[in-house]
């Protein structure tokens, strides 16, 4: 079969061996595949990540020396069951799956590890256990894009935004993208994104945010539409001195049980939610420095280089900083139908398709911001350039 071969930082388009399924394994046919950011730096700074990765447990990332297929946001249709399968869906059927095999009791990241080839390819290994059958009705294109718009519905389930709290998106990239997306489509009705480009502003409001602003000519803080009381630490003492002169001027109230109360609910005031989608160097301390008090920053944007920042600012603040990465199968499975179902429209995020000959140059066309978010690959198209 023919597949985009990376090895020492470059793409080929090759002839490789048609993989074949084993124990609880399917082969697919890929209809379409979209190109990942991580795609992008892994064919550069693979050693990098597979040093991360072996860090964290897992030792079988891909490696610059290595011949890899990469792809991990795909769609394609049943061509073959391997042994040991229920052979749940008919061959022909289109499905997607999470981009992870099993050998064993080896785990493999498929699209970024050699042991895994990926969707920049005619045909792809997926588990059974970790494939679902696309909806009737939803295009093959918006149906590869559940896997990167399932990491943006992770994300946003760690932010946790309420009703009546604004959400920022720093970074409008497509995973900035995907996340305003699953923003609006969870209810959430005030959204600042920001962006140094002017096209992934447009996109951005295409995908849901009510509020843009070009971090060059006005601070996102600044345009909140929902202005809160909080912001900085003296509004905070001086909300603590006006709630505490109301409270203690009712004779004989117990006061301190309200406190109390409020603490077992976790119904202290909160900031707003802040989604860092930019991962490079400086962009946690410039958040942590400029967040309002009680702000919840939800990390999403991978930072591949040693950062720092200032824990007596989060402290002072008492700012909450968490880390999504991924998702798991029930999001994945919801993500699909959140699409299939209209609650969630990916289209604004796909910006062009190239065939396996195209994939070197769609590389290159997202290196820049101004043109592209999502381009996908087709393997059966002979487009070479987006």
């Amino acid at each position: 079969m023919k597949a985009v071969v990376c090895s020492e930082g470059k793409l080929d388009v090759a002839d490789i061996p048609t993989p074949r399924p084993g124990p609880g394994q399917l082969l697919i046919s890929v209809s379409r595949c979209g190109i990942c950011g991580s795609d992008l730096h892994a064919r550069l700074h693979c050693d990098e990540l597979a040093d991360l990765a072996a860090a964290t447990g897992y030792p079988n990332f891909m490696r610059s020396r290595q011949r890899v297929v990469l792809g991990h946001e795909f769609c394609g249709e049943i061509v073959e069951y391997g042994p040991d399968c229920r052979k749940r869906w008919r061959p022909g059927t289109r499905v997607v799956a999470l981009p992870i095999l099993r050998t064993g009791r080896d785990p493999e990241l498929t699209g970024l590890s050699e042991r895994a080839p990926g969707g920049y390819a005619e045909r792809v290994l997926v588990q059974e256990s970790m494939t679902f059958p696309v909806p009737d009705g939803l295009s093959t294109e918006h149906a590869a894009l559940t896997e990167p718009m399932a990491v943006a519905w992770h994300a946003v389930r760690k932010g946790r935004v309420g009703p009546k709290r604004t959400a920022f998106v720093v970074g409008c990239g497509p995973i900035g993208l995907a996340v305003i997306s699953m923003l609006h489509a969870a209810g959430v009705r005030n959204i600042v994104a920001s962006d140094f480009s002017s096209r992934r502003r447009e996109l951005a409001r295409q995908c849901g945010a009510n509020v843009v602003v070009d971090p060059d000519l006005e601070s996102p803080w600044s345009a909140d539409p929902v202005r809160g009381r909080i912001s900085g630490v003296t509004d905070v003492l001086n909300l603590g001195f006006d709630t505490m002169a109301r409270l203690r001027a009712i004779p004989r109230l117990p006061w301190w049980y309200l406190f109390r109360l409020l603490h077992t609910l976790d119904a202290a005031p909160t900031g707003p939610v802040v989604f860092e989608c930019v991962g490079v160097p400086g962009m946690i301390e410039q958040l942590l420095t400029a967040a309002p008090p009680s702000t919840r920053i939800v990390v999403v944007g991978v930072c591949m280089q040693t950062d720092t920042f200032r824990p007596a600012m989060a402290i002072n603040k008492e700012l909450e900083l968490r880390f999504a990465f991924g998702y798991d199968p029930g999001e994945f499975r919801d993500t699909l139908h959140m699409i299939a179902d209209g609650k969630v429209a990916p289209e604004p995020l796909i910006t062009g398709t190239v065939g396996l000959g195209g994939v070197d140059n769609a590389f290159t066309a997202l290196g820049s911001p101004d043109h592209h978010a999502k381009i996908l690959v087709d393997p059966g198209s002979s487009a070479v350039e987006v």
